[in-house]
């Protein structure tokens, strides 16, 4: 395979940058060899990249036994724990198209043959995927891996249990010394938070499409076997670049229907519902959100982990992980197993002697925890484009729901509605202007559905809204109404006891309105001022499209 390097390291002709590439200490025998970028989103910042220098270390082992030059760099990266629940969070989403654009930036500014990709949280996986795709020159993802489960008075626990002991705290059902007693406990080290939560959705799926390397996901952070994964991911780079093989060799629409059903099997964050357009979106492919409920039909619920069940990461891990899951569903014809994966392997070849040690934490179709898959998209007069729940961490009482709606134009005006007890039972909540531009950003709403539970109010009020929620979120949390309000979709029409029909079986979100009575006031609406008017997001929301299309930004 031709190096792109040979652009920058060919003698004579580049000179000049053989001299600033000497400057780093480079050898000759070095620039001869193939420059493989290490692109590390290492933060002191985040706990799920604390440890990302380990890792990068290790890969950079692992590319040098290969015989290959290692070239590391970073980028940015948002714990969207942290910018919950304050202007931070408007950052998260858009935060993803910063990451692929800077990698991309990166990867041909310094005409690199291969890249590592080394991502751990929310937005910098998908974001690394988009720039893998986008370059296509031989990649492979290397994860952080996820956080151990906190521990509790005997029981595993997580952020998301802090998120709802403070609603507990407001709402007189713990006290602050227990809340204090679980914020300590919680999150006991390094990883990306231990549920079933967007990160770690993000990176098993990646497993699944192909990019990541069997254990990608679900081998803990603090396991001497992530770094043994990281020096493997190190040496198969190479060969990759070898044999020259590319993601477009490796990404196909067969392989993103894979991750799809794993998907459905797993019980992944509804975010997902965003991050696979994208993604899909730099392969020249469009993957509509309607898959999801066709995919659903055939994929029962398998794995009931937090924040719908009381698994974690690890549990998966020791049942077998990512390679087990897809095994059951081999088993039942319902896996295309022939895709090529960055092993240099087919799956069918990966899965060989791969089984389930833990039939109760991945269980068969006999047992499923669920007979449709974890999640689901509703359309109606109020989400023509469609909407999103995880139905999986659904009450069984709510999955049918109709109620009076009470309207909030903010997540801050909702959740002090929650704390100050005006929410009753049987309402639904209508969180609007939170969309990809009216937010802008389309803020995670962790902070409302964790006060909705604290306050024990999960299996009365349904939680509706055109932003977007936490992959540690549950409870009949829908969201991703599009178009969303800000471009003047039904949303904005709502008013205050208006009544909403929920029925996710059904896959069914509406008002109780004719579409008369919407038109009307749509035409009596005006679009509220931008709350945010400057600096990157003012750019963002201006060039941002539906969350149906997987929030890419529209400007091609």
């Amino acid at each position: 395979m031709k190096k792109n390097s040979e652009q920058v390291t060919k003698k004579i002709d580049s000179a000049p940058q053989r001299s600033l590439f000497k400057a780093l200490g480079l050898t000759e025998e070095e620039l001869e060899a193939p420059l493989i970028g290490i692109c590390n989103s290492f933060s002191e910042l985040i706990p799920g990249h604390s440890d990302l220098d380990k890792i990068a270390r290790a890969v950079k082992a692992g590319v040098r036994m290969a015989g290959a030059t290692p070239l590391e760099f970073g980028t940015i990266g948002v714990c969207d724990g942290i910018a919950m629940g304050h202007q931070g969070m408007h950052f998260s989403l858009a935060s993803r198209e910063l990451i692929a654009d800077s990698v991309e930036t990166v990867a041909r500014a310094h005409a690199l043959d291969a890249l590592v990709l080394i991502p751990n949280c929310d937005k910098v996986v998908p974001g690394m995927l988009m720039a893998a795709l986008r370059l296509n020159i031989p990649a492979l993802v290397i994860s952080g891996g996820p956080m151990l489960a906190g521990k509790y008075r005997g029981e595993n626990i997580d952020l998301k249990t802090v998120f709802e002991g403070v609603a507990g705290v407001k709402a007189g059902r713990i006290s602050e010394t227990e809340l204090a007693e679980i914020e300590e406990v919680a999150c006991p080290g390094c990883g990306s938070c231990a549920g079933m939560f967007t990160a770690n959705s993000m990176n098993c799926l990646t497993e699944v499409l192909g990019l990541g390397l069997p254990g990608n996901g679900t081998i803990p952070a603090v396991e001497a076997a992530r770094i043994r994964l990281a020096k493997q991911a190190g040496r198969q780079i190479v060969s990759l670049y070898q044999k020259g093989i590319k993601p477009a060799d490796i990404v196909s629409r067969e392989a993103f229907i894979n991750a799809l059903k794993v998907d459905m099997a797993l019980g992944c964050s509804t975010n997902t519902a965003l991050h696979l357009p994208a993604v899909a979106r730099e392969a020249g492919l469009e993957l509509k959100i309607d898959l999801i409920n066709e995919i659903k039909k055939e994929i029962p619920h398998l794995c009931s982990l937090s924040p719908s069940g009381s698994y974690h990461i690890q549990d998966l891990d020791r049942a077998g992980g990512i390679p087990a899951v897809m095994k059951v569903l081999q088993q039942h014809d319902l896996l295309d197993d022939e895709l090529l994966t960055a092993t240099g392997h087919k799956i069918q070849e990966n899965l060989e002697g791969v089984e389930v040690r833990d039939s109760e934490v991945i269980r068969n179709f006999d047992r499923a925890y669920h007979q449709t898959g974890g999640l689901a998209v509703l359309k109606g007069n109020i989400a023509p484009e469609g909407s999103v729940v995880k139905q999986a961490a659904v009450a069984e009482e709510m999955l049918v729901h109709q109620g009076p709606a009470r309207i909030f134009d903010s997540e801050e005006e909702a959740v002090s509605a929650i704390h100050s007890g005006r929410i009753k039972s049987g309402d639904v909540m209508v969180i609007r202007y939170e969309g990809p531009r009216g937010g802008p950003g389309m803020r995670e709403m962790l902070s409302p559905t964790s006060a909705i539970a604290g306050a024990g109010l999960d299996r009365e009020v349904a939680l509706i809204t055109d932003g977007r929620f936490s992959g540690a979120s549950r409870g009949a949390s829908i969201g991703h109404i599009s178009p969303e309000a800000m471009a003047g979709g039904p949303l904005a029409a709502l008013r205050e006891n208006d009544i909403i029909k929920i029925d996710i079986p059904g896959e069914s979100l509406s008002a109780d309105l004719t579409e008369a009575e919407i038109e009307s006031r749509l035409a009596d609406w005006e679009k509220p001022e931008p709350k945010i008017k400057d600096g990157y997001l003012r750019r963002y929301a201006s060039l941002v499209s539906s969350a149906a299309s997987g929030a890419v930004l529209d400007c091609y």
